[in-house]
């Protein structure tokens, strides 16, 4: 699953700082670039396993644009990480679906300029469409 980090420039006095937006309270840091991307990773696959395990979803993830607009992340630097956080909500299975076909092409070319599967886009609209109303 893909996830939007904010990282705070750091300098030879102050780490770098990372957030992840749309997981409240993630956050982490390191003395590099490379290394608060990894503490990030990090910090990410613990908070989406915490919460899995309590019972709750991980939040749909909104666009980079709308986090962008938040004056507490100006002069931050943007980034996406993979996390393969899959794992903790239970193995795959196939399922058989009837779509009508102008809808699935719109879905798969949908899918494809966003650089996902075409079960990835069913799965977040489906995450999002659940949240929006519980």
């Amino acid at each position: 699953m893909k996830f939007i980090i904010a990282i705070e420039p750091g300098d030879a006095d102050h780490s770098f700082g990372v957030v992840v937006p749309d997981l409240p309270g993630c956050f982490s840091a390191g003395d590099s670039l490379d290394e608060a991307m990894a503490n990030a990773h990090e910090a990410i696959d613990l908070w989406c396993e915490t919460v899995i395990e309590d019972g709750q979803d991980i939040p749909p993830a909104k666009s980079i644009s709308l986090h962008q607009q938040d004056p507490e992340f100006a002069g931050w630097v943007w980034a996406v990480v993979d996390v393969p956080v899959e794992k903790y909500l239970g193995p795959a299975e196939k399922i058989n679906i009837t779509v009508p076909h102008i809808v699935l092409a719109r879905i798969d070319e949908y899918a494809k300029r966003h650089r996902q599967s075409r079960s990835g886009f069913l799965v977040d609209a489906a995450r999002a469409a659940m949240a929006a109303q519980p």
